[in-house]
């Protein structure tokens, strides 16, 4: 079994192999928003000498819904021609090993918290106010606190970033697994589509 994983759902994308049981490519990059070049010249590097992957793992967020729907279109085209299979898992169960709370600015005044335990997203994520927010943390400290970016409702959470290793070894166990074949980012709120204004008629 060939597993390849990729996440760029945050300014560090990973990308790593996982042939046999054992990681034989691994790399992390800075891409920020360039994310398509630096990714498809990391993905030439893991897939040298002709690897062809049984199945492709993607992170989708939530974090950058562009980031997550590069990996995705990465992975449609690695798909098609290599006949892999496609799973997605959140970014979030990937920041670290055990249990941790992940949180993140959601914009509009609003954050997420996700509570995940031993690789599984147990709660969240869910948008929550700054207030919900502080609420929710007190009443589950004692847990580590992570985020991808600085969030100003949890300034002592400390950066980590989803890991493509861990993503790896979650899809070979089979777990936090959320679609399969059809993949999109993870939204935590309905896409927000600006309606063109109505155009007056014309008088004759």
């Amino acid at each position: 079994m060939i597993i390849l994983a990729i996440d760029t759902s945050t300014p560090r994308g990973s990308v790593a192999l996982w042939q046999d049981g054992a990681i034989t490519f691994q790399e992390t990059f800075e891409a920020g928003r360039s994310h398509s070049s630096v990714l498809f010249t990391v993905l030439e590097r893991a897939l040298a000498n002709g690897v062809k992957p049984d199945v492709i793992a993607i992170g989708l967020g939530p974090g950058s819904y562009a980031g997550a729907r590069i990996a995705i279109s990465a992975a449609i085209g690695l798909s098609v021609a290599m006949g892999s299979a496609l799973v997605g898992l959140p970014s979030i169960v990937a920041l670290e090993d055990g249990d941790y709370i992940a949180v993140g600015d959601a914009r509009r005044e609003t954050f997420y918290f996700a509570l995940v335990r031993a690789g599984e997203c147990v709660e969240g994520p869910q948008l929550m106010t700054r207030e919900e927010l502080l609420g929710k943390l007190q009443k589950t400290s004692g847990l580590p606190v992570f985020a991808s970016e600085v969030v100003s409702a949890a300034p002592d959470a400390v950066l980590r970033y989803p890991s493509a290793v861990r993503l790896v070894h979650l899809a070979a166990e089979n777990r936090s697994i959320i679609a399969r074949g059809n993949l999109e980012p993870i939204y935590l709120r309905p896409p927000h589509i600006t309606q063109p204004k109505a155009r007056g008629v014309a008088e004759s």
